[in-house]
């Protein structure tokens, strides 16, 4: 999260508090961290695929490369 997003999180946490949060505020509110959340969930299942596309090798493979078969 940017500097600037956290401190509007700020205000807007103190003027929910307060009853002065808008309703444009709580929309502005939750498409940010919509935003915020979506962003992790795309790096989150790159990362996934990244790990899913090693090669995972059986036991026969791992003992031919120390020259045990």
């Amino acid at each position: 999260m940017t500097p600037e997003i956290q401190a509007k999180v700020l205000l807007w946490r103190a003027r929910a508090e307060a009853g002065t949060l808008s309703t444009e505020e709580m929309k502005e509110a939750i498409l940010i961290l919509r935003e915020g959340r979506i962003g992790a969930s795309v790096a989150s299942d790159k990362s996934r695929a990244k790990k899913a596309a090693k090669v995972i090798l059986n036991a026969d493979d791992l003992l031919k490369e120390i020259g045990e078969m």
